[in-house]
């Protein structure tokens, strides 16, 4: 089972590669924010990543939801298998 980091350094790389911006960065004040953002073909994706089979936190799932609600596009990412489809769906849109 890969690790978090392995899985964003995936993705990093693939998004770069396809001439994306890939950021991590913190909230301050805003504990459970998503803190990578995805910046691809005009589209900005606020991305939550996990290793495989893990959910987000409680306090996680509220600042999801919270985006969501102003119009955000958020997404949780677990797993390889999740990050793939991820990013075949950002590339292809």
């Amino acid at each position: 089972m890969e690790r978090e980091r392995d899985i964003e350094a995936w993705l990093r790389r693939k998004v770069t590669d396809a001439g994306g911006l890939f950021f991590k960065f913190t909230s301050p004040g805003n504990d459970g924010v998503p803190d990578r953002l995805v910046v691809m073909d005009g589209r900005v994706v606020f991305v939550e990543l996990k290793q495989e089979g893990r959910k987000p936190r409680l306090l996680q799932e509220w600042q999801i939801a919270r985006l969501r609600r102003a119009g955000a596009d958020v997404r949780v990412v677990a797993g390889m298998d999740e990050a793939r489809r991820f990013f075949d769906e950002i590339r292809s849109a």
